[in-house]
């Protein structure tokens, strides 16, 4: 029985992994690296998207109501049906439309446009890298 041990024993320590053993666990760990990694940017594009696209409906309907209650469609068919007065009185008229223009507003539409834009533009530019990972699971 002993000399089983010791005979087997000698040929653990004879035995050496295959040269391909590092480079396969170097391998495994950068594919692991880049599956983390996909995986986040894919969750930072859903959030992004999901966000912009559950607010865009409200900030539009805010937008159309602000312009509505502010006047300005009065102040622009005024200048347009009346050409020769907003000619004249053409800078009173840009100052008053500037000052009914629902900023607040536009900013938070444009802002949220923004991103949904770039959620878009961010899920083109990786859609190769999503869809492998979609697959891959």
């Amino acid at each position: 029985m002993e000399k089983d041990n010791k005979k087997f024993s000698n040929q653990l320590l004879d035995l050496e992994p295959s040269p391909e053993l590092f480079d396969r666990i170097i391998l495994a760990i950068r594919k692991e690296k880049e599956l983390r990694k996909t995986k986040r940017l894919l969750f930072g594009f859903l959030f992004l998207s999901i966000f912009s696209i559950s607010i865009m409906p409200f900030s539009c309907k805010m937008l159309i109501n602000q312009m509505r209650n502010s006047g300005i469609f009065y102040f622009i068919s005024t200048a347009v049906s009346d050409l020769e007065t907003f000619l004249i009185f053409w800078q009173d008229f840009i100052f008053a439309i500037l000052e009914s223009l629902p900023i607040v507003e536009i900013v938070f539409f444009v802002t949220n446009l923004i991103i949904f834009l770039f959620a878009i533009r961010f899920f083109s530019n990786r859609q190769k890298l999503f869809l492998a990972y979609l697959i891959q699971k």
